[in-house]
């Protein structure tokens, strides 16, 4: 009996130690997935990516676009009250990025432009290859800054657009020309509507709250991002 236990005992710590092995490795080529290991924009998105997007301040978060080679300029403050915005940073086509924003001169905090970097590289350009054989060009945006609670109302919860921790995408222009619109083609070619759902889904491993035209009639025309604050502690929201 004692020697069937101890065949056991072993069985069991070898079995233990091969899965530390295994954990060890997979940890080893895959940083990206520890939440201990701190953000660095030139690695592949892992599981924890989200929150550490969410989590960064201001100044760290432009050391790490300056890392990523990515151009932005850094935007004064503006507003008072509930509706500050600080630290906010404009990204700019070139080196790193090949999308240009349209209208011109969108400002967002820089945990959003952080993750439209990264939403950049791994959603929205695989995306529109897959799909059309082209890059994306042009993004058509509404805006991010606008001082204003949730949906416009006079009471109730401040909109993340009040401190600019929000963008709403309208469309997208690839390379040649063609125009993808929210509004026009959720529901278009297959290969429209498989493209605007890609770029969507893949906007919840980056971004806070993530709102479609699948979630009401308020989106109809727009995806709205944000990096809200619960999205640190893994609260995200994506329809």
């Amino acid at each position: 009996m004692r020697a069937v236990r101890f065949i056991r005992t072993l069985l069991v710590l070898t079995v233990i130690a091969y899965g530390g092995v295994l954990l060890y490795g997979y940890m080893r080529a895959h940083p990206q997935d520890l939440p201990w290991i701190p953000l660095d924009l030139t690695q592949p998105v892992g599981a924890f990516t989200g929150r550490k997007l969410a989590g960064i301040d201001a100044k760290g978060c432009r050391a790490l676009l300056d890392q990523a080679g990515v151009r932005f300029a850094a935007q004064p403050p503006r507003g008072s009250g509930q509706c500050v915005f600080r630290g906010g940073v404009a990204l700019r086509s070139g080196r790193a990025l090949e999308i240009d924003y349209a209208p011109r001169g969108l400002a967002t905090s820089c945990p959003v432009a952080a993750a439209l970097a990264l939403w950049e590289w791994h959603v929205v350009q695989p995306a529109a290859l897959k799909h059309f054989g082209k890059k994306v060009a042009r993004i058509d945006h509404l805006g991010s800054y606008n001082c204003r609670r949730i949906y416009g109302q006079s009471e109730g919860a401040w909109s993340e657009h009040a401190t600019a921790n929000a963008v709403d995408v309208a469309g997208f222009r690839l390379e040649g020309g063609q125009r993808i619109s929210v509004l026009n083609d959720w529901d278009g070619t297959p290969a429209e509507r498989a493209f605007l759902r890609d770029v969507r889904s893949g906007a919840c491993d980056l971004f806070a709250t993530v709102l479609s035209p699948d979630y009401n009639a308020a989106h109809r025309d727009h995806l709205h991002l944000d990096q809200a604050a619960r999205g640190e502690m893994g609260w995200r929201g994506c329809r």
